[in-house]
């Protein structure tokens, strides 16, 4: 052991020697890697089952359905769940994806996994989500001292960046094999493991209120906040605006590898893998960004994704979208933490967990609308033909926040004044 300890970051070595959060990062680390398969997965079953001529609906349906009642039961549920301990969230959370997504292979096995069905479980499935990832990252700061806590969120956050190039690298190769429905039951495994574990640790819920996600007045109190703060309402724009954009994507790219390129699980799960390689080498480059102007890396950070996407309209290679994916997560990386960036630089100390409370809250919805959208525009349009448009739409974005932007500075806004 005290070879290995001096390899350890020292950051992380008090992390690690906390014996709760050594044996829980493990099971966060599993479901995590699920949930990456079944990025692929959920797609790749929709399109087997889809009836003829609404494989796109179906697509667009159940890539929905997997994260938009995540949004819907963070607002509705709030009332009930925001008091209740974070360990509790994310067991009723762990569970509730356990069964309904182990539900989706024995319908399949047994011939009975119709497209209502299937995006039924998949809705279901998610509508604690949103209060699940809020009990994990609740559960870390009660589990570890204040010192300790930012090694152990940038662990947590590492294992979700490494599973999204793992986990559709690991479907595209598992597929070939077995049908998707296995997968699911894979992630569905997975959440049972992280339940059990949960339920095993014996950890104390103390202090859980305090760190019980936001309640409706502090949501309510931000976006008061927001709206006397134009730059800060801004950045929420360009924000939620920049992942509604993306959201066709999920639902056109599998299609577009189906309909025009005519291949298999494998090269979707590819295009994906390369652009996590791509946003986690870019995410570790943001600190390389600090002296810049963040604003204008920022709207340079959307332009360049969407430029990314021109290509598939053109008919490139796929060697050439392939490389444009990769840049495209490069160029994606550093974007969240420069836009909290932005949100705490420019809010006051005492409204920021107000603040961002408010921010949460409006973009729970911004992908998740984008997606259920992409379903009916790439039945209607065509796979590439919306991969373009998504494209060209976020560079319009960029620019028309770059004009805001300049506008706005010839002006004085009511956020320097304060």
């Amino acid at each position: 052991m005290t070879r290995l300890r001096p390899r350890i970051p020292r950051a992380y070595r008090p992390v690690f020697a906390h014996s709760g959060f050594r044996r829980l990062l493990p099971t966060l680390a599993a479901s995590d890697l699920g949930d990456g398969m079944s990025g692929v997965a959920v797609a790749w079953l929709a399109v087997l089952i889809a009836p003829p001529g609404r494989t796109g609906l179906l697509v667009g349906a159940a890539v929905a359905a997997y994260a938009l009642p995540g949004a819907v039961g963070a607002l509705v549920f709030g009332r009930w769940l925001r008091r209740l301990p974070a360990r509790r969230l994310l067991v009723a959370d762990s569970w509730l994806r356990a069964v309904l997504l182990g539900c989706v292979p024995l319908a399949w096995a047994a011939g009975m996994l119709s497209p209502a069905l299937y995006v039924g479980l998949l809705a279901g499935s998610s509508v604690l989500h949103a209060w699940g990832s809020a009990g994990k990252y609740a559960l870390l700061a009660q589990m570890l001292p204040p010192d300790q806590r930012l090694a152990a969120n940038a662990l947590v956050s590492t294992s979700t960046s490494a599973s999204v190039i793992a986990g559709p690298a690991i479907a595209g190769f598992l597929s070939t094999a077995m049908s998707p429905a296995w997968l699911l039951g894979l992630d569905a495994v997975s959440f049972a493991v992280l339940a059990l574990q949960l339920r095993r640790s014996g950890s104390a819920d103390g202090a859980a209120k305090t760190a019980a996600p936001a309640g409706a007045e502090q949501s309510a109190a931000g976006l008061r906040l927001l709206r006397r703060q134009p730059e800060l309402l801004g950045v929420l724009a360009l924000t939620w605006f920049f992942a509604f954009l993306y959201g066709p994507v999920e639902v056109a790219l599998p299609l577009h590898v189906i309909d025009d390129l005519h291949a298999g699980p494998s090269l979707l799960g590819l295009y994906w893998m390369l652009f996590g390689v791509g946003a986690v080498l870019g995410g570790l480059a943001a600190g390389a960004l600090r002296r810049l102007p963040l604003w204008p890396v920022t709207l340079g950070i959307v332009a360049g994704w969407g430029l990314a996407l021109v290509p598939f309209g053109l008919s490139a290679p796929v060697p050439v979208t392939l490389a444009c994916f990769v840049l495209g997560g490069l160029v994606y990386g550093p974007f969240p933490a420069l836009s909290f960036t932005l949100f705490q630089d420019r809010t006051p100390a005492a409204w920021l967990t107000s603040v961002l409370a408010a921010r949460g809250a409006a973009l729970l919805t911004a992908a998740p609308v984008g997606t259920a959208l992409g379903g009916p525009l790439t039945a209607a349009l065509g796979p590439r033909l919306v991969l373009t448009a998504s494209g060209l739409s976020t560079v319009l974005l960029a620019v028309v926040g770059a004009g805001l932007r300049l506008s706005g500075r010839r002006r004085p806004s009511r956020l320097r004044q304060g």
